[in-house]
This record gives structure tokens, C-alpha cells and sequence, in this order.
């Protein structure tokens, strides 16, 4: 299996890096933090340009890619923090028509054993898909009386469609100033949709994880670049082996959550998916961690840009396959291999 990725890939990743640069840099991220309601002039371009529709067929209008072209995409997303349901976005292009332009957005909500039923951006979306139901590995979960959860019938996972005013909302104080959030109370379950729910949960876990990757190589650079700049006592504080260690450490991490992300994308296989998001989660929260302190005093304050990354990790850790579940997953899933080994 070779992870590198092609000639192709890599000027595919480069235009993503380059449309996300003209479109959303540092001042457009920094005025998103006063008003984050999404820009949908650049959710429709984000959409002329491919980015929702990469993995539809040709015959539908789009670009007809793979799911390893899509990762390399929103590893970009993930390095320029761009808020906005991305990840509902690109698996829902052939669900919802004007998804894939970029017309219309919509949200992706997980309401199942290991969801949170949080919607983000619920004032902006024009329509809702909510999955309950099960867990992300596909699996029944005994969650209720009749091993259901939320009243799917035998805990089989469902997709329903609402429209933004159906479901009932709770406000929810998010952590991340780009992602507006509310939580999901209840919810009608009057217009099921016939979607894949346990692949639509495991591709969302890696794309996710993808966002994840793309923060967490962001802040390596962020590190670096502040440690050649800043000076303390009169040398460079990159010549410090303290801050060294740290910079490599942080290196460290990306590669090996790229690796797993990589390679998940090219197996698609639930076991490889729940091991990338727990690195990628882990790479992107304790990298922006490090890279705080690198910057030392000045990373605290609101104007450096640092506390963006580690608020959106820490936001994206709780997402479609959590930290501390999907962990009891994985080291459950060995186990049993080991067993019948």
C-alpha cells in the first residue's frame, strides 16, 4: 500500500490550499470570529470548484474522485480553520439537490448512542439530515428497553430529513467562536431518507479526522515560524532544546495521524477509521496545546490565532466518534481479534 500521495493528488491538495488562501485568509478568519453566519457567496464557489461534489460520478455533475482525493481536500479545510457543515456538505451532494453547487446547505446531525445532537450553523442550513440509531461502526447498541436508541426500532440506524424548523432546539454556548451550535431535543421522524447511516457515520469520522490532520500540520507551522522569529536573551528561542523537542514532537504526531488518515481513506474499513480519528484528534489538540506554548504569553491573547485551532480541535474531538468511545471501541475490536488469533 503506498500513502503518498500522486501527481495529481498533490496539484489537487495545492489548488484547494490556493482557492482557500484567496478566499479565506487571515482577515476573513479573524472578522468569521465576530460574525461567523457562513459566507454564501464562498460556499458557492467552494461548490462551482468541486469541493461538495468531488466524489459523485461524472454522469451527476461531479468530479468523480475517491475518497483518499477527498481527505487531501479537507486536510486543507482543516489548515485554514474554514467554518461552515463541510463535512455535511460533501457526504450529502447527492442526497440534497443544490448541495453539491453549493446552492443550498445543508447539516448532518448524529442523534444515535454515540452522538451528541449537536447541529452546527443551525441559521444557516436550509435542511437538516439527522441519523440515529446504532453506533458509528454500524453495530446495534442496547441503548433503550428494546435495545433501540431515540425509538429506532432494534437500534438499526435511520436518516431522517427536517426541515430547520422542525426539530426542537436547546441553545448551546460553543466553544469555537467560527461554529455557531444548538442542541438537538427532539425531532419528528415523519420523512426517512434511504441513506447508507453507518458508512455516512464512518466517512463523516474521517473526514473529520482529515479536518483534524490539516489543523494539527497548521500549528507545527505556526510553531516553527514564531520560534525562528522570537527572541529571548538575545538568540532566537527556536535554538532552545526545550522548544525544539516540542516542535519535533508536534511534527511527530502529524505524520503519524497523516499516515493513519491515509490510510484509512484507501481502506474505508471501520477499524482503521476509529484509529485515525483518535490520532488525528490527538495530534490536532495537543499540537495547538504545544503551540501555545511556544508563543508563550502572547499565545494566550485574543489576537493570536492559536486559540482558534485548539478551540475548533477540541470541538472536532467530540465529533462523530468521540475520544473515550471510540478508544473502548478499538481496544475492544483488538481484543476479540487477539482472542480468535
Amino acid at each position: 500500500m503506498d500513502l503518498r500521495p500522486t501527481a495529481d493528488q498533490r496539484a489537487l491538495q495545492a489548488s484547494a490550499r490556493d482557492l482557500l488562501a484567496r478566499r479565506f485568509g487571515r482577515e476573513r478568519l479573524r472578522a468569521a470570529v465576530d460574525d461567523p453566519t457562513l459566507d454564501r457567496a464562498l460556499w458557492r464557489e467552494l461548490g462551482a470548484a468541486g469541493f461538495f461534489a468531488l466524489r459523485l460520478p461524472e454522469a451527476d455533475g461531479g468530479v468523480g474522485l475517491g475518497l483518499p482525493d477527498a481527505v487531501l481536500v479537507f486536510e486543507e479545510a482543516g489548515r485554514a480553520l474554514l467554518p461552515g457543515p463541510l463535512v455535511a456538505g460533501h457526504l450529502l451532494a447527492g442526497a440534497v439537490p443544490g448541495a453539491a453547487t453549493g446552492e443550498r446547505v445543508v447539516g448532518l446531525c448524529d442523534v444515535g448512542a454515540d452522538g451528541a445532537r449537536l447541529w452546527e450553523h443551525p441559521g444557516d442550513c436550509d435542511e437538516l439530515i439527522l441519523v440515529e440509531g446504532g453506533i458509528p461502526d454500524g453495530s446495534v447498541d442496547g441503548g433503550g428497553e428494546d435495545g433501540s436508541e431515540d425509538g429506532s426500532e432494534g437500534g438499526i440506524p435511520h436518516a431522517y430529513w427536517n426541515a430547520p424548523d422542525w426539530p426542537v432546539l436547546e441553545s448551546v454556548r460553543s466553544i469555537d467562536p467560527l461554529t455557531p451550535l444548538a442542541r438537538v431535543a427532539s425531532y419528528p421522524r415523519r420523512m426517512p431518507r434511504a441513506l447508507d447511516a453507518p458508512r455516512l457515520r464512518r466517512e463523516a469520522a474521517l473526514l473529520t479526522a482529515a479536518l483534524q490532520l490539516g489543523s494539527a500540520a497548521r500549528t507545527v507551522e505556526m510553531a516553527v515560524e514564531h520560534a525562528g522569529r522570537r527572541e529571548q536573551f538575545g538568540v532566537r528561542i527556536g535554538a532552545f532544546q526545550a522548544v525544539k523537542h516540542l516542535c519535533a514532537e508536534m511534527l511527530i504526531r502529524v505524520e503519524i495521524a497523516r499516515s493513519a488518515v491515509y490510510a484509512a481513506s484507501l481502506t474505508g474499513q471501520s477499524l482503521p477509521v476509529i484509529g485515525a480519528k483518535i490520532l488525528a484528534d490527538e495530534a490536532a489538540v495537543r499540537n495547538a496545546r504545544d503551540c501555545l506554548q511556544v508563543h508563550g504569553g502572547m499565545g494566550f491573547t485574543w489576537e493570536a490565532d492559536v486559540h482558534l485551532h485548539l478551540k475548533r480541535a477540541w470541538l472536532r474531538l467530540e465529533q462523530w466518534q468521540s475520544g473515550a468511545k471510540a478508544e473502548e471501541a478499538l481496544a475492544e475490536a483488538l481484543l476479540a481479534d487477539d482472542a480468535a488469533g
